[in-house]
């Protein structure tokens, strides 16, 4: 077997120069060539390249590194462009304020939708300093609602983008591990569903933490980490039924709308340009400036987010508080709205747990055999059951695998007249509903998917909303809204997502404007 270590014309060392061996004339052409090679041919030829140049290893190992970093330097401004920072140190509430301007002159969004943006942008200039990178999903029920032109927006100020239409995905993890930038991802309706490499670049990269996925690269399959943690921007048409729950959880949703005819915004292409990269230069100061406060910071988090929102939100109301008390107001506010405008996303086994809560509750029985559940399921031809096989009923092996997962198990039941079929009683599931159930009990209406209508919040909930927004308890406007808003003729795909709509305001927006 031939000996790697000893058979140098295996490595790639064409471009070390022939005449450097015992000279140190040419050190730096020699330390190119190796800060070049990969870390497999770099091993393969450390120890004859400083027998050569007569040094330590450690020494040529700390030469080659720092050659590395330049040629990353380099390769990141010819790849992103160069920025210069901003000279003077930057009011982070002014700043804040610009860019929010900036972004409405383009785009109609409200207030929420509008802060969140905000504070994203910021972070993806301090994202290195950070723990959790949520996700940016611009989302519409259909074309012409903005959101290729928010995507614009967010690459014209953030960080370090890049658009990755025009990358293949080994070439996006690659670039990820090196840079971390700011990926937007344009029709991500289109490719995003079928691409479970993307998929998992997306998902992993939410959380530094989690955030290596393991793939197999070179002509020798080697096994290699790649570090995919970094701020990721999606936009396309009905997202809620191409990505999972799970990437849905990591991001903050703005679902666009189509603007109304008496709403009018400026054209992006005639934007002035230099206007963004003055902006671009002030928020690169202001990483400078505010990094180790941002990373040192532990904001309050109001109870009512999830375990994932707050993780969401913590990094954007630590760049908030930068901005002072005003900013991190319309941040917790911000929060809420995004996390109570909508009905949880709910898994398709807590659905059948509150179906069948709510079939032992209107039929006022202890007991229930697993045909008369599932006739009481499809009966309801709003839900899912009715279809849920392939267009076909639910089926009893199929209860029993969603309920399995609860460790609920059908049994023989004791019904009236002597008949013992397979079933349940209602004692199997106390503990499942006590651990997955809302507290209301109850679900949203769900319609079918050719329903095209909007969420219709109640006025007199909007009257309560402005109410409890004046009177500044933003917990409790997050739990009765969460308690009272009722969604009218929505579609079933919509119940997934966050945050109302941009352009058609629901009644209830005029009031969180105030609290702006």
């Amino acid at each position: 077997m031939t000996d790697l270590k000893e058979d140098s014309t295996l490595h790639n060392t064409s471009d070390i120069p022939s005449n450097a061996v015992n000279s140190l004339e040419n050190l730096d052409e020699i330390l190119k060539a190796l800060a070049s090679l990969s870390p497999v041919e770099y091993d393969r030829n450390r120890k004859k390249s400083a027998k050569d140049l007569s040094i330590q290893l450690k020494t040529l190992d700390d030469l080659v590194k720092a050659a590395r970093k330049d040629n990353t330097a380099t390769q990141e401004t010819s790849l992103f462009g160069s920025l210069e920072v901003y000279p003077d140190p930057v009011d982070p509430a002014e700043l804040f304020s610009d860019i929010k301007r900036n972004a409405l002159t383009y785009i109609i969004m409200d207030q929420a939708q509008a802060c969140a943006l905000v504070l994203w942008i910021a972070m993806t200039w301090v994202v290195d300093i950070l723990k959790v990178a949520p996700l940016i999903i611009i989302n519409a029920p259909e074309k012409s609602c903005g959101k290729s032109q928010l995507l614009d927006i967010i690459g014209r100020l953030s960080a370090k983008t890049i658009l990755s239409s025009n990358m293949s995905t080994s070439a996006l993890f690659r670039v990820t591990d090196l840079y971390s930038p700011t990926i937007l991802i344009d029709e991500a309706d289109t490719f995003i569903k079928e691409n479970k490499e993307l998929n998992g670049l997306i998902n992993a990269g939410h959380s530094r933490v989690s955030s290596y996925v393991m793939r197999i690269v070179g002509e020798n399959f080697e096994p290699k980490q790649f570090n995919v943690f970094g701020p990721k921007a999606l936009a396309g048409i009905s997202l809620e039924r191409h990505l999972q729950d799970s990437t849905l959880s990591r991001g903050i949703v703005l679902n666009m709308r189509r603007k109304k005819s008496h709403e009018t915004v400026e054209r992006l292409r005639h934007a002035d340009k230099s206007e963004f990269e003055v902006i671009r230069a002030k928020l690169a100061r202001f990483a400078l400036d505010y990094s180790l406060q941002i990373s040192q910071a532990r904001p309050e988090l109001p109870e009512s987010l999830s375990d994932r929102e707050q993780d969401n939100w913590e990094g954007l109301l630590a760049i908030a508080a930068c901005a002072g008390d005003g900013w991190v107001a319309s941040g917790r506010h911000s929060a809420l709205y995004f996390s109570s405008e909508v009905t949880e996303s709910l898994s398709i086994g807590t659905e059948l747990l509150i179906d069948i809560e709510s079939i032992f509750t209107a039929e006022d029985i202890q007991k229930i055999s697993t045909v008369d559940l599932i006739s009481a399921l499809i009966g309801d031809e709003e839900r899912p059951w009715a279809t849920y096989n392939r267009g076909k009923p639910i089926t009893p092996r199929q209860i029993a695998l969603q309920l399995g997962k609860y460790d609920i198990h059908s049994k023989t039941v004791r019904m009236s007249f002597g008949k013992t079929p397979k079933g349940f009683d209602v004692g199997q599931f106390s503990d499942a509903f006590s651990r997955y159930t809302p507290s209301d009990k109850k679900l949203p209406p769900q319609c079918n998917e050719a329903s095209q209508a909007s969420p219709v919040i109640d006025s007199s909930v909007a009257e309560q909303t402005q109410h409890e927004l004046q009177r500044g308890g933003d917990e409790n406007v997050a739990t009765e809204v969460s308690r009272n808003t009722t969604l009218t003729a929505t579609p079933e795909t919509l119940q997934n997502m966050t945050c109302g709509g941009v352009a058609d305001v629901a009644a209830n927006s005029e009031a969180y404007e105030e609290a702006f």
